[in-house]
């Protein structure tokens, strides 16, 4: 039986703003507590408010280890003025941009889960060039380019350790069925394609792939 979260995180995961539909959350969270048996970090690259970040960060700390969360909180494209997705309450009223750090804030500060994990703001390539150690879990919910969802992959993926888990999200093979673009859908099949990864479950756009092999 998966692992599933206690119901008032599953209430948290609800109430944050945020895409992420409850059955690809459950999945998530089963993947996290399963990865964090590794005793090593679960990093999320794209943050947005938060909603992921609680069910990454419930199950770290129950594992003991560390949430990381990378994100330059500016939103990605399809959440920008004039597109479906955007959301005018996350824009700066000062600068005029979006700024989804404060919600993020508040959205862990509401779940009690300040403590358990760490927020690193920047650009998901830069940080992943200065990072040095393996981790557990990468989930990768970022930008759907083909480049940034391609660069996410790039940087982050060789760090998964032996056994750890990859998962990517919003993976619509069908194009009709697609909303932001295919590009995770093409990161999946590059992580199948590389030898260095092998699927474990699918829920819904939710990809959860297993380190195997070496190359990538």
């Amino acid at each position: 039986m998966p692992a599933a979260p206690k119901p008032e995180i599953l209430a948290a995961f609800e109430a944050a703003k945020g895409f992420m539909p409850v059955d690809e959350g459950l999945a998530l969270y089963a993947a996290a507590v399963e990865a964090g048996r590794l005793g090593l970090p679960l990093l999320e690259v794209g943050t947005y408010c938060g909603r992921s970040t609680i069910l990454l960060a419930d199950a770290a700390r129950a594992a003991g280890v560390t949430a990381l969360t990378v994100d330059h909180h500016r939103g990605s494209e399809e959440q920008q003025p004039g597109w479906d997705y955007h959301d005018p309450e996350t824009v700066d009223a000062e600068i005029g941009l979006m700024d989804t750090l404060p919600a993020f804030r508040r959205t862990l500060f509401k779940a009690g889960l300040e403590e358990h994990v760490v927020a690193v703001v920047g650009r998901s390539p830069q940080i992943a060039k200065i990072w040095n150690s393996p981790l557990g879990f990468v989930f990768v919910d970022g930008g759907h380019t083909d480049e940034h969802a391609g660069a996410d992959y790039e940087g982050w993926a060789p760090h998964v350790a032996e056994g750890g888990l990859l998962v990517i999200h919003d993976v619509f093979p069908h194009p009709e069925d697609e909303f932001t673009g295919q590009a995770p859908y093409r990161v999946y099949l590059r992580a199948l394609g590389s030898g260095a990864f092998t699927e474990v479950s699918a829920t819904g756009s939710l990809r959860v792939l297993r380190r195997t092999g070496a190359g990538i």
